[in-house]
């Protein structure tokens, strides 16, 4: 081998030496991620936010990436006993971000223990919660009107008898708000950031839920049974008040068809009696007509005496030229 290509070697070799330093030595941060340096396994200087095209010492440091965007944890459904001893599934969730990326890689290291680390402390902040307070507070949302915070009130008061003495003043939102809080005390020290912690469903354990399916049936049946027998009651009443105006009405309606009946009557009295006074002889005569043709009939057959209306007028028609 001749001097010449040995050099030609060594160019080589010391360029290929320049192009993977020059490379190793620049790298590419791309958006929504950070970056931390390591040297020999420690950290060095401050966190990478910047996207872009970055330097660090070739072969030396090492570029460890983390996200920068919001991630999600998604728990576990629990069984967890409330304050008033109903145990219920609660599936909760969360949305949360590296803040720090250097404390985040010096406490926790990788996204995959920094959601074992959060199973840890979103759950233990969850359950203590939930056993301070009821299943109504868990169940009702906190922006429920008063009025239907008040029927929801009455419906549990008779589920589980204790509700109408602690009335409801929480709900789930403040809850889930309360538990955001009390975690995100612990969290920063890891270098994450929660930003927001919610109950994604809520449900009886089996062993429990068809006793309550039973108790809300069984109110349901006793609230129909109140409905029908007010429903009754008001029939009743209605009934009775349409019974009575119907006697008052038909009493009235009597009183003044004997009044006008008496008038009438009264009427015709004077009138009949007005008429006789003026003709004594005519009245008699029509009474005595009258008579005639309530006790004579085609095969009748009188005895009179001869002092007798009657006889008076039967003997006057004797006596008249035109009888037959």
């Amino acid at each position: 081998m001749t001097m010449k290509k040995i050099i030609q070697i060594v160019l080589l070799v010391i360029v290929g030496g320049l192009i993977a330093t020059a490379w190793d030595g620049f790298y590419i941060l791309p958006e929504g991620q950070q970056a931390v340096i390591t040297q020999f396994g420690a950290p060095v200087g401050r966190p990478i936010t910047e996207a872009g095209l970055q330097f660090k010492t070739p072969f030396i440091q090492h570029v460890q990436f983390f996200e920068k965007r919001i991630l999600i944890w998604d728990g576990d459904p629990n069984q967890i006993p409330t304050n008033d001893k109903t145990y219920i599934y609660l599936d909760t969730t969360a949305r949360w971000r590296i803040s720090d990326a250097l404390r985040f890689l010096q406490a926790v290291g990788s996204q995959t223990r920094a959601q074992t680390l959060l199973d840890d402390i979103i759950d233990g902040t969850v359950r203590d919660l939930i056993n301070k307070n009821t299943l109504i507070e868990i169940i009702r949302s906190s922006d429920w009107s008063p009025d239907y915070m008040a029927s929801i009130t009455k419906s549990s008061d008779a589920l589980r008898g204790t509700e109408m003495i602690n009335p409801p003043r929480v709900g789930r939102d403040k809850i889930s708000e309360m538990v955001k809080e009390a975690a995100s005390k612990v969290t920063p020290k890891y270098g994450i950031e929660l930003v927001d912690v919610m109950f994604k469903r809520v449900n009886y354990i089996e062993s429990v839920r068809k006793k309550v399916y039973d108790r809300m049936i069984s109110e349901r049946k006793r609230i129909a049974a109140e409905k029908r027998s007010l429903g009754e009651g008001r029939k009743a009443e209605i009934l009775g008040k349409v019974e009575r105006e119907l006697r008052e009405i038909t009493s009235k309606a009597k009183r003044e068809a004997t009044e006008i009946r008496g008038k009438a009557d009264a009427e015709a009295t004077r009138i009949y009696a007005e008429a006789y006074t003026r003709h004594p002889d005519f009245y008699a005569f029509q009474r005595t007509l009258e008579s005639y043709r309530n006790i004579i009939s085609g095969n009748t057959t009188l005895i009179l005496s001869s002092n007798s209306d009657v006889f008076h007028y039967l003997e006057t028609l004797k006596d008249m030229p035109d009888n037959r």
